[in-house]
């Protein structure tokens, strides 16, 4: 099939629906189309809903550049992010970085720089969201030890509408066409299995009424 005109491609990631994206507009230009996703930095790149959509795109149009504001919209996993490169480069497409000011591609070829940097800041960004649950659970379990844990109060209720609200993520993976296992979407939204299993019993349930 025939490439239309060339594009160019501002690519944004929030992990949450009431995220703010204007920081990652900030060096926006007019000519660029913009992709937003709303999902974790944790799941691989190729299986989010606007991450796939945007990998469809380059098989069927002449895009010539990806811009992101900092290399964690990418992703948070240091092999997923290279692999995304990879192909960005197999097509021939510059990865563009903000916080950088670097391009991935330069005079027709990959900028081996480039890729050594974003290589270390990759590693920087994983071990950093690792620290971060890390210390979730240290707090959590120093708390409930203390016994001033505080979690959902015993005996108080959570209506299904909050409790969906708070995976969107797990709901778009549940609804897709092409459906991921249980254990597939409890790895990819850092959530239980259980959880999992709750939404989707939530989503049969307002399916019926």
């Amino acid at each position: 099939m025939k490439k239309e005109i060339e594009m160019k491609i501002r690519y944004i990631r929030v992990s949450t629906l009431n995220q703010k994206i204007e920081r990652q507009l900030l060096k926006a230009h007019p000519d660029e189309i913009v992709f937003i996703d709303k999902v974790s930095g944790s799941v691989p790149f190729a299986l989010r809903p606007v991450g796939s959509k945007l990998l469809k795109e380059i098989e069927f149009r002449d895009i010539t550049s990806i811009n992101v504001s900092s290399i964690d919209r990418l992703g948070r996993n240091t092999i997923d992010i290279l692999k995304t490169i990879d192909y960005l480069h197999s097509k021939k497409i510059c990865l563009e970085v903000d916080n950088l000011g670097l391009k991935s591609w330069a005079n027709g070829k990959e900028n081996l720089t480039f890729k050594l940097i974003i290589s270390v800041l990759a590693n920087i960004s994983e071990m950093e969201r690792e620290s971060i649950l890390e210390r979730q659970q240290e707090g959590i379990r120093i708390a409930k030890a203390k016994g001033i844990y505080k979690g959902r109060e015993r005996g108080s209720s959570e209506t299904k509408k909050d409790f969906l609200s708070k995976y969107p993520n797990v709901i778009q993976y549940l609804q897709k066409k092409n459906r991921h296992t249980i254990t597939d979407i409890a790895k990819l939204c850092d959530c239980s299995k259980n959880t999992v299993m709750k939404v989707k019993k939530y989503l049969e349930e307002e399916g019926k009424n």
